[in-house]
């Protein structure tokens, strides 16, 4: 039986500790719009990866997928077991120094030692998280970021995604390697996630209102299909069921730390530089996520949202051990899918009558956590010519997202120049020194003061 939220009120589930469990069609409902966006979007964007697990680590097809099915199980516990609103995704920025690092002369070649770097940086990493969760420094460090700071942060984050899109990296390719079903796919996806007009129209037609309810889910049914007839798209599906079991086995075998040894000290030492680099993207994934909670929040006062820094901070670590002894690729356990979260709330800012709780969409999405998707290899081997598509579309929505909602957050002109210049620093350059040009650009164009508290400013000005 479904239990019943008062207005006004938390999302009900079962506390334990800082967490809070909530169990699918108990203090969960299921929303079938958001299932089949999900289906379709979150799982091409969770296999994106096995192309790297099999060319980096040296695992089968069949072991590089059970290795996604454990990071999304794992990705699923942390709206399901610990309570966070957010849409949860990997720390993407990060694969690039993750590859990089694992494909080091120390590493290249022995894939019992690049398993092995991947167990100490998701571990290092781990530690970080938990450390300032459970001290609640986490919390301080993000309550005390300026607004143009926050800005300068998310707005990185947007740019970073379109230089994705545009320049490099398989997002960039689906362009030239399907131009037409690309293009008509991302297209789609933006009209029927933001268009003002569209909304306007739908309004008043009701079919319309249905299809531009079903989210992203058109948009890579489009592109699937032209690029069936265009044959920018090549099928060949695979008529099996994963054998779980066995690649489980054989994955355990490969990766965790419990068969092939554990790091060394040196490898401990070596990764624990990345690991912090990472924690400033999960420091700005962690801001873009409350910012775009509590802008939404003014729309749904029926449903609080619980925010709790601390508690995504203990989340986040928890869920990054498990993943770093059981089937380690460090930078797949993150806190937030930007893109996913702005459709997400877009939907569940549209009222009660339409949306219950924002954790029916997320759970929804993410089809409660049942990894049935990653069993079935003829809908694996479907969706895999759309992964490109996939990655694509998320870029572009968390770039359209987080430069809206960066724009929106100062409105003083030199705070907002000096803004673009640490977005632009976030975008380029690696993260510890994009944030030394951001902080010395701000302190020099815009002063101390913004560092002070919302309270004290206000303070000052009365």
């Amino acid at each position: 039986m479904l239990v019943k939220r008062p207005d006004g009120e938390v999302q009900p589930g079962i506390k334990w500790g800082p967490f809070t469990l909530r169990i699918p069609l108990v203090h969960l409902r299921f929303s079938l719009s958001d299932a089949l966006q999900g289906f379709a979007v979150a799982g091409a964007t969770g296999l994106a990866l096995v192309p790297y697990f099999m060319a980096l680590l040296g695992l089968s097809f069949e072991e590089a997928v059970v290795m996604a099915m454990i990071h999304s199980l794992l990705i699923s516990f942390s709206w399901m077991l610990f309570g966070d609103p957010y849409a949860p995704g990997w720390l993407t920025p990060a694969i690039p120094f993750v590859v990089a690092f694992i494909t080091t002369p120390a590493y290249l070649g022995d894939h019992t030692l690049q398993f092995q770097a991947m167990t100490a940086l998701s571990l290092n990493f781990a530690f970080i998280l938990i450390v300032l969760g459970v001290t609640g420094l986490g919390a301080k460090l993000i309550k005390s970021v300026p607004n143009v700071l926050k800005g300068g942060i998310i707005l990185g984050a947007a740019l970073a995604a379109f230089l994705r899109v545009t320049k490099d990296g398989d997002a960039a390719n689906v362009f030239q390697s399907a131009p037409i079903a690309g293009t008509l796919g991302v297209v789609i996806c933006l009209v029927f996630a933001f268009s003002k007009p569209m909304q306007a129209l739908a309004m008043n037609k009701q079919w319309l209102a249905k299809l531009l309810s079903m989210g992203l889910l058109p948009g890579f049914v489009v592109a699937g299909v032209v690029g069936y007839f265009t044959t920018e798209f090549d099928y060949n599906i695979r008529w099996q069921l994963l054998d779980v079991a066995g690649a489980s086995v054989s994955l355990w075998e490969k990766s965790s730390p419990f068969i092939i040894g554990w790091p060394s000290w040196g490898t401990f030492a070596a990764s624990f530089p990345l690991a912090l680099i990472t924690y400033i993207l999960f420091f700005g994934d962690v801001v873009t996520g409350n910012e775009m909670i509590e802008q939404a929040q003014k729309s749904r006062k029926d449903e609080k949202l619980d925010l709790n820094s601390s508690r995504s901070h203990m989340a986040t670590g928890i869920r990054n051990v498990l993943m770093g002894i059981t089937a380690p690729f460090f930078c797949t356990q993150g806190v937030l899918w930007t893109g996913i979260q702005v459709v997400l709330l877009k939907k569940w800012s549209e009222g009660r009558e339409k949306l219950d709780s924002l954790y029916d969409s997320i759970g929804s999405f993410y089809l409660f956590g049942i990894p049935l998707l990653y069993v079935l290899l003829p809908l694996v081997t479907l969706l895999e010519p759309l992964l490109p598509v996939a990655l694509a579309v998320t870029l572009i929505l968390t770039a359209f997202a987080c430069a809206t909602l960066a724009l929106s957050l100062v409105s003083d002109a030199t705070e907002r120049g000096a803004m673009v210049i640490t977005a632009m620093a976030f975008s380029v350059f690696e993260p510890w020194l994009g944030l030394g040009i951001g902080l010395i650009t701000i302190v020099a164009l815009c002063g101390v003061k913004v560092f002070k508290p919302e309270q004290e400013k206000s303070e000052e000005h009365t």
